[in-house]
């Protein structure tokens, strides 16, 4: 744990360097703040905050360049005392231009901010999209255009929008910080207009200047188009805080929370309890210990469906109730006084049914939900199948799918197959998603998916008429693993943002309490109607 938590500083530390060391000194010599620096700058000193999707782009976009952290840097914190979603166009990455991941990181930012009905602040530096892969980002409902889409939808549920030019802001993304409910711009850095001079000369003939055609002074003074212009990155978002400091409040959710207590066995200890081998078993109750207040776990129904873990807990002070996997091997009694073995981290037709009552219990009392996902998946065979398997997994799954109160998902160990879903996947709307580094995600566990992929390439060279040799077969497979190892990695899931990222497991709680914070500020909870469930 202690060489994968190295590794995690270390990616962390190389992706500040946005575009490289060449790229912030010449947008440096601007005199621009960097897009971390203008965070930095923003955000109310001492307070928490977490960075969103730190690792989008990773190891995509090769021949393009690169494209680290996704060109664009994402933070939940406090600015004036308020939290918020702070969105931080990275000009050293291609000029702050739009990769794919970029606009899908734009819109989770969105999405979070509509969900939370929590203020956003776009901090506008970008070249608009990468045309040599505008087919990807432009036209699709989850493509560019959405953000536009997003703009009005905030605007109409009175969810407030402020942007500041500090830089580029071209063509159709001029759209993005107009449509916001406060629009600044910084004199001599700030532009924004449809067309940049050398369209407007090749299109209409006219030759004009950039500053001219869309500065500061020409929106400021003649066009309206801003609201307000400053000297420099520093004034404007020195505005940005005397605008979120004097915003009204509105009705909260009401969940509840007392004094945070820390827990009262030692964190750190989780770095222990974690086996390096992601199938030995261990007491999933020893990580709950470590990240609850006081060490405390009211458990629900403890001898029935034993290998997932539910109950009542605090987590910084607020209430949670918590669904985790158990990786113990277990005995289950069954009727009749009789019991059977259980393997650990496999969901078995009791542990579903348990954790679908747990979770319709704590959206009736308004209590949000935090899962621990270590999951291979339901439990497989005949015994699973004429007992219901598949009926009790519908139940969990459609008891978790339809909750309104906020989720919150950490993928601990593995994440597997339909485990993934009913443990509340990114498919199922968790208000935050991360992993740690220990997670492993994919549709099956290495060692089954290789063989299967060795059988089917097998299969086809049989059809042909070949046959592979022993030796041909030992490359392929080891092949194969190595393929599908890369794919199960934390952070090829997180590179492609379908979790928000990979965290060390001592941010678990800071993570939760910031999501519940945020989701406690959307009073208009939908009332909970679980639907259809056989009994």
């Amino acid at each position: 744990m202690k060489e994968s938590l190295e590794e995690l500083s270390e990616r962390n530390q190389n992706l500040r360097l946005g575009g490289g060391l060449d790229k912030i000194a010449k947008h440096k010599s601007k005199g621009k703040l960097t897009a971390f620096e203008r965070i930095n700058y923003l955000l109310d000193e001492n307070m928490p905050w977490q960075e969103i999707g730190i690792f989008a782009g990773e190891g995509m976009y090769e021949e393009e360049g690169g494209c680290p952290n996704g060109g664009v840097i994402c933070v939940l914190g406090y600015v004036s005392g308020r939290l918020c979603i702070v969105v931080s166009n990275d000009a050293t990455v291609k000029a702050g231009a739009w990769f794919p991941i970029t606009a899908k990181k734009n819109l989770r930012a969105q999405e979070i901010s509509l969900e939370n009905r929590i203020p956003i602040i776009y901090l506008v530096d970008s070249a608009g999209i990468y045309l040599p892969l505008q087919s990807e980002v432009f036209a699709d409902k989850e493509h560019f255009g959405r953000i536009f889409r997003n703009n009005a939808r905030l605007s109409s549920i009175g969810v407030p929008q402020i942007a500041a030019i500090m830089g580029s802001c071209v063509a159709g993304g001029a759209y993005l910080p107009i449509m916001s409910d406060y629009a600044m711009i910084v004199e001599g850095t700030g532009s924004v207009f449809l067309a940049g001079s050398y369209l407007v000369k090749s299109s209409i003939g006219e030759d004009i200047d950039n500053e001219t055609l869309g500065g500061a002074q020409t929106h400021s003074e003649i066009s309206g188009v801003t609201d307000n212009k400053f000297p420099d990155d520093e004034s404007c978002l020195d505005a940005i805080k005397g605008i979120m400091d004097k915003m009204g409040h509105n009705t909260k959710a009401g969940f509840d929370r007392k004094e945070s207590k820390s827990p009262v066995l030692k964190e750190e200890e989780i770095y222990s309890i974690l086996p390096e081998d992601r199938l030995k078993p261990y007491d999933m109750r020893e990580i709950i210990y470590r990240l609850t207040d006081n060490s405390g776990f009211d458990e629900y129904k403890p001898d029935y469906g034993q290998t997932i873990l539910c109950g009542l807990a605090r987590i910084e002070g607020w209430a949670v109730g918590i669904v985790a996997n158990q990786r113990l091997i277990v005995k289950a009694k069954k009727s009749g006084g009789s019991t059977e073995m259980q393997m650990g981290g496999v969901i078995y037709s009791d542990s579903a049914d348990k954790a679908a009552r747990f979770i319709m219990n704590c959206n009736q009392q308004k209590i949000p939900l935090v899962f621990l996902q270590d999951v291979t998946g339901f439990m497989v065979g005949s015994r699973s199948e004429h007992g219901g398997i598949i009926k009790d997994g519908a139940k969990m799954v459609n008891a978790m799918a339809n909750s309104v109160v906020p989720k919150f998902t950490f993928i601990i160990g593995n994440s597997y197959g339909a485990g993934n879903y009913a443990m509340c996947g990114k498919a199922y709307d968790p208000r935050l998603i991360y992993a740690w580094p220990s997670a492993k995600m994919a549709v099956m566990s290495g060692g089954s998916a290789s063989k299967t992929l060795l059988q089917i390439e097998q299969a086809a060279m049989k059809r042909k008429g070949k046959m592979m040799e022993k030796t041909d077969e030992d490359a392929l497979l080891k092949e194969i693993e190595d393929r599908y190892e890369e794919q199960m990695s934390p952070y090829y899931a997180a590179a492609r943002l379908w979790t928000d990222g990979v965290i060390d497991p001592l941010e678990t709680r800071k993570i939760i309490s910031l999501g519940i914070d945020a989701a406690n500020h959307n009073s208009e909870m939908e009332r909970y109607n679980v639907g259809v469930i056989q009994t």
